[in-house]
């Protein structure tokens, strides 16, 4: 981190290098099979921060799918008879890897 000096003393803080070595750090996305489903999650803090916005909670499990894998993927989720506790066993899974409690939002998680 370091500050640079604006006129008048107006003092900026550049996080870009620490932002970066928090990124570096992020775990690898997650490969997962599901009823020979296979699908890839990025991991939760490299979401993009509008998701919630987006999807109105990242407690939206459905929601989440759709914007981490896209409509196809999820419709061949869908096609393959996933459940709303195959949802459940994937988000939970997927926030264990990731460090994140169950219903805890990216921005806390962050903190």
């Amino acid at each position: 981190m370091t500050a640079s000096k604006k006129p008048a003393g107006h003092e900026v803080v550049e996080l870009d290098l620490i932002a970066k070595q928090k990124r570096d750090a992020l775990p690898k996305p997650t490969n997962y099979r599901l009823f020979n489903v296979e699908f890839t999650m990025a991991p939760v803090k490299a979401l993009p921060m509008d998701i919630q916005e987006r999807i109105g909670s990242l407690e939206n499990g459905y929601g989440v799918m759709v914007e981490v894998l896209g409509r196809d993927k999820v419709n061949e989720m869908v096609a393959a008879g996933f459940t709303l506790g195959d949802l459940e066993v994937i988000a939970e899974d997927w926030q264990k890897r990731n460090g994140v409690e169950p219903g805890e939002s990216e921005a806390s998680a962050a903190s």
